[in-house]
């Protein structure tokens, strides 16, 4: 088969690559048969739309009939989109590392005809740079190597299974480790000494905004016994808020810092990024009350409601780095453009806040010329007044921004992603006082409802993976499950706030649905692990069930949190015991590394800490409201609108509220409290439990 097949996909990252010289092949058991046939290696390119240094290997290498030539004289080539297929690109991504290799996009990998990696790297430059071989001379070695030694592919291709077997086993264990109060405190004064004392986020460049590290640092800090832990979440958020990681003018954090004090960005922006950002914005703002923090969660919002919903109300994916060619070129201005915009005197004043000067801040290589990102780290304290001006002045810079070329958006609709963003927006509305936002989160859920999810021959309520243009891709992941069954579980517990207008669904029956789905098509029974693809994902040649944190969070550490909830909200200790041999599954890895496993001890903290309030009465809704305020990470709220008592209180208990219009009871694990039959009293149970 000759030509290129990408412009039948659905992705936008395939569809950029439509048009290249190169015959493309999307990742098919027909693409791999036809690697078989002809007894050719495979070229596999994984990357994604927003990703800079994707685009500039497609410039320079794919869209060269040169270099397209001898790619399509000696391989059979295929693309896939990571976001699209994260289990193939984990894999894949896995092995190049088993080859001794530092990861990253794009990813190169040269497969056997079996779809067996030997040999691999990421970007290569179309002429030998910096240490690098010209892509080329990479491809004809690879292909002379495939015919000439193939005792050494063979050889190859056996190391890196064996490294992958070995994989799965470590990711298993061996039995279960203990882990309590204590050990978590201690890796969280261990966790202090690598955090950057002045610019917060860990040490050194680049900074990244690594979510779950702060999280274990919030949770860690919620005795109030050591503020140091909390103290560094509040700098790590202050600064990154204040930095060129953040879009002063539309909104949105991007991707990573590339420096050491979040000045200059990647300037992608990742819509699983500004979900988890979105709720430490929550937490610190019910903490410290800062402004800063509930102006970046609101703005956050506004950017994610103007450019990153789509119009059935579900999210997108991402938002590209570059415009015209060139990384950050919507986002950064040369001073005589602030000029010309502003004026002389207002871009001074501007300046002055934004670190905006004719000398600029960031030497754009694009354009060869110093440029400014616009950031206000090291801006001086404004008065009242001054934040007005600044307010209308942004206002003028974001409208004469709308007028550039915009960054691509990759409008693909993905269900792990939107589950985390649904269940971020139904936390921080609740935090923050915003009822829109969990209708936007309902809206959002809806679409994923009714047109991702599928039933299977078996009964089965399953979510596929990604949906754009009409195309689903399908099975569904196990992340993609897990954020889902987070998304409901939050929708549920918010249901009823404030006369919030939310669908008439079942968000606690689907949430049991989605985890009947993931336990039985992707728990291994003999690890006790979540494969990422499901068992019956055919065209998958090796499954793997990665345990440890990544730039997207890991299918167990959500999958268990909600687990912990579902429990609760369901009044079926099934979940909870499911949620303890999972964390027994997982004990020895996160005891070998818990730096690696952050965010299952947020799960395992979830677990040991969260209290459970139970509300009920005709007259309980100011005492819901008052429970739904709580932190969300430390809380799970049970409204009870029928007679029937969850377990965690029993009938017995409920009956002790007699003839009382309301009441509220905490419960956290083992013990339940007296009633507290008002708002006050409801704060001076939950006080008593954190102080415990």
């Amino acid at each position: 088969m000759s030509g290129n097949e990408l412009h039948r996909a659905a992705s936008p990252y395939l569809l950029q690559h439509a048009h290249n010289p190169v015959h493309w092949r999307m990742w098919t058991p027909q693409a791999l048969e036809e690697a078989r046939a002809a007894h050719k290696p495979i070229l596999l390119s994984v990357g994604y739309a927003a990703c800079h240094w994707c685009h500039v290997m497609a410039h320079e290498s794919f869209e060269d009939p040169e270099t397209a030539a001898v790619m399509n004289e000696l391989f059979v080539n295929i693309k896939v989109d990571r976001e699209e297929r994260p289990d193939i690109d984990h894999l894949y991504m896995t092995a190049l590392q088993a080859l001794g290799q530092r990861g990253g996009w794009p990813l190169t990998m040269f497969l056997t005809p079996e779809g067996e990696a030997f040999w691999g790297g990421t970007y290569f430059p179309k002429s030998d740079q910096y240490g690098r071989p010209a892509f080329v001379s990479v491809l004809k070695r690879v292909s002379e190597a495939f015919r000439a030694e193939p005792d050494a592919i063979a050889q190859n291709t056996k190391a890196v299974r064996e490294r992958l077997e070995q994989s799965v086993k470590a990711e298993a264990g061996e039995g279960a480790v203990a882990l309590g109060p204590a050990q978590l405190f201690n890796f969280a004064s261990q966790i202090v000494k690598v955090i950057d004392a002045e610019d917060g986020g860990l040490r050194g460049a680049p900074k990244f905004p690594n979510t779950q590290v702060f999280e274990f640092l919030w949770r860690a800090g919620a005795n109030g016994k050591t503020p140091v832990f909390r103290d560094l979440v509040r700098l790590t958020l202050t600064k990154m808020s204040n930095g060129g990681i953040y879009d002063h003018l539309g909104g949105g954090y991007a991707r990573y810092s590339t420096d050491d004090r979040w000045l200059a960005p990647h300037f992608e922006k990742m819509l699983y990024d500004n979900a988890e950002i979105l709720e430490v914005l929550a937490l610190c703002y019910r903490q410290f009350g800062d402004d800063l923090f509930w102006r970046r969660a609101t703005e956050t919002v506004g950017w994610l409601r103007r450019e990153m919903t789509y119009s059935s109300g579900a999210f997108c994916a991402s938002l590209d780095a570059d415009s015209e060619g060139a990384e950050g070129r919507f986002y950064v201005w040369t001073y005589d453009e602030l000029v010309a915009c502003l004026g002389e005197a207002d871009a001074a004043f501007f300046g002055k806040f934004y670190d905006a000067s004719p000398a600029g801040n960031w030497h754009d290589e694009s354009r060869g010329e110093m440029a400014t990102i616009l950031n206000r780290l090291l801006s001086p304290p404004a008065t009242p007044e001054e934040e007005a001006q600044l307010a209308t002045l942004r206002e003028r810079l974001f409208l004469a921004r709308e007028g550039r070329v915009h960054p691509g958006r990759d409008d693909k609709i993905m269900a792990d992603w939107n589950g985390l963003m649904i269940a971020a927006l139904a936390n921080a509305a609740t935090a923050l006082g915003e009822p829109a936002w969990i209708e936007m989160a309902a809206r959002a859920y809806d679409f994923i409802v009714s047109t991702m999810q599928y039933g299977d021959a078996q009964g089965r309520r399953r979510l596929a993976h990604s949906w754009r243009a009409d195309v689903l891709v399908s099975p569904g992941m196990a992340l993609d499950h897990a954020a889902m069954i987070r998304a409901a579980l939050a929708l549920h517990e918010a249901r009823n706030w404030r006369g919030v207008a939310v669908s008439g669904g079942d968000y606690l029956a689907d949430a049991i649905a989605w985890a009947e789905a993931l336990e039985a098509y992707h728990l291994d029974p003999q690890t006790g692990l979540l494969r990422m693809a499901a068992n019956d994902a055919a065209d998958v040649i090796m499954q793997l069930a990665p345990t440890a944190d990544d730039a997207i969070p890991n299918a167990h550490p959500v999958y268990l949190s909600a687990l912990v909830r579902l429990a609760a909200l369901s009044g079926d200790d099934q979940w909870r015991q499911r949620a303890d041999a999972m964390f027994a599954a997982l004990g020895p890895s996160m005891r070998a590394n818990f730096f690696g496993h952050l965010a299952t001890l947020n799960a395992l903290d979830s677990r040991l800490r969260a209290k459970t309030i139970v509300t009920v009465g005709l007259r309980r809704q100011d005492l819901y409201e008052a429970a739904l305020r709580a932190p969300f990470i430390d809380r799970i709220v049970v409204d009870m609108e029928g007679a029937e008592a969850p377990s965690a209180v029993g009938a017995a208990r409920l009956q002790s509220i007699g003839d009382k219009d309301a009441a509220a009871f905490v419960c956290a694990g083992e013990t339940c409290s007296l009633p507290a039959w008002d708002e006050a009293g409801l704060l001076a149970t939950l006080e008593q439990f954190d102080t415990a």
